[in-house]
């Protein structure tokens, strides 16, 4: 297939429609993408209290809590939406929502991150709470799709970090493989709770051939990514944004008129070093699912600076890794897809082009089957194509 070059006059921000663009989501939290008027409604039933009952005030309040440079801090909001999420009638509602909202956002493929474990304070077993989810991803999958905006979402079946549940979690993926459990996947505090932890269920998942992603990159460092690919056998990384530690970046004042990726110098001809945890991950194709404005929040990208110009995408970009857009949670960053995309084209004056290419990053690194995977790549160009008409 022969990606399309689109004029020029198309790249700019004005021109593009970021939400009529078909997009994949490859990164999100259920419990990070409530809405604010569902959660003040759930926690009257479940008599939870909460900073406060008034929509757009509770939204406020989950976006300046999250906005700490703290990834322990920004974790702490999920106490409120983690607690109204213990019924399967409040799992089921949040699931549809979810998909309503991602198919409303030009969403076509999700996949759906959440850790059941954390969900069984109602009563429910691990099985229930996970049908419950599923039953409302296919409810709001079928109402998409009756309103003319169809979506795929797949389970990312997901394992706390600080937990000892993994070996459980991750036969409960497989309990549900073909039903929904499209992967597995280990989250919460990083720094600490290295991946080996889990060594011996990522084993039994490599042994029943379910794919993996792990955050790693995010609170930690290199090393955190290195045991995320030999413990974890991890097939993208969640975040993985502090791989940019392992190139190193030299810069000649001899060709003062090239043009530099952004958040380089102004001047001169960048000399790109990988280092061997690097080059695996970017030879090899390990996608990185960025989240631009969740890792500036949680610190992330403070190793390279202190603005949203200092996140190293564009750095991974124009030195082929296998970015991709994502939000990570919603709620907590008060944005959707639509305003990630924006927000890189702003920041880093991408074109058309560009964000087709990481649109299709995302849909080559789904875990999906290769025939489903080649259909969504030509989903997407097509809608792209339509969209510079």
């Amino acid at each position: 297939m022969t990606e399309p070059n689109f004029p020029a006059d198309q790249a700019t921000d004005a021109d593009i429609d970021f939400r009529s663009l078909p997009k994949v989501s490859l990164h999100d939290h259920l419990d990070g993408g409530l809405r604010p008027a569902t959660i003040i409604e759930l926690a009257a039933e479940a008599g939870h209290e909460l900073p406060s009952t008034d929509p757009a005030a509770l939204g406020q309040w989950f976006r300046e809590s999250a906005d700490s440079g703290s990834l322990v801090r920004y974790l702490e909001t999920f106490d409120h939406t983690v607690a109204v999420m213990q019924t399967r009638d409040a799992l089921f509602r949040v699931a549809k929502e979810f998909v309503q909202d991602l198919a409303e956002d030009g969403v076509v493929y999700g996949e759906v991150r959440w850790a059941p474990e954390q969900h069984l304070r109602g009563g429910l077993t691990l099985d229930e709470a996970v049908e419950a989810v599923q039953a409302g991803l296919d409810a709001g999958v079928e109402e998409a799709a009756a309103d003319g905006r169809p979506i795929q979402v797949g389970q990312l079946i997901t394992a706390m970090r600080h937990a000892d549940r993994g070996q459980e979690i991750a036969e409960l993926a497989l309990r549900h493989r073909d039903k929904g459990a499209v992967g597995f996947d280990i989250a919460g505090a990083e720094d600490g709770f290295p991946p080996s932890r889990f060594k011996d269920a990522f084993t039994y998942l490599a042994e029943n051939q379910f794919p993996v992603t792990i955050h790693a990159g995010e609170a930690a460092g290199v090393d955190s990514i290195a045991d995320a690919l030999v413990s974890g056998r991890a097939l993208r990384l969640g975040h993985g944004v502090r791989i940019a530690e392992d190139i190193q970046v030299d810069f000649s004042p001899e060709a003062p008129d090239a043009q530099p990726g952004a958040g380089q110098e102004e001047s001169g001809v960048a000399m790109v070093t990988l280092g061997r945890v690097a080059a695996w991950v970017r030879d090899r194709g390990i996608a990185l699912e960025c989240s631009p404005s969740s890792n500036l929040q949680t610190g992330a990208i403070a190793p390279f600076g202190e603005g949203i110009e200092s996140h190293p995408f564009d750095l991974l970009y124009q030195t082929g890794f296998k970015v991709t857009i994502n939000v990570d949670n919603r709620l907590m960053s008060g944005v959707n897809l639509s305003d990630e995309y924006e927000l890189l084209v702003e920041t880093f004056d991408y074109d058309l082009d560009d964000l087709l290419e990481i649109t299709l990053n995302a849909a080559e690194a789904a875990f999906l089957p290769l025939e489903e995977r080649e259909a969504l790549v030509e989903y997407i160009t097509e809608g792209f194509q339509a969209h510079a008409g």
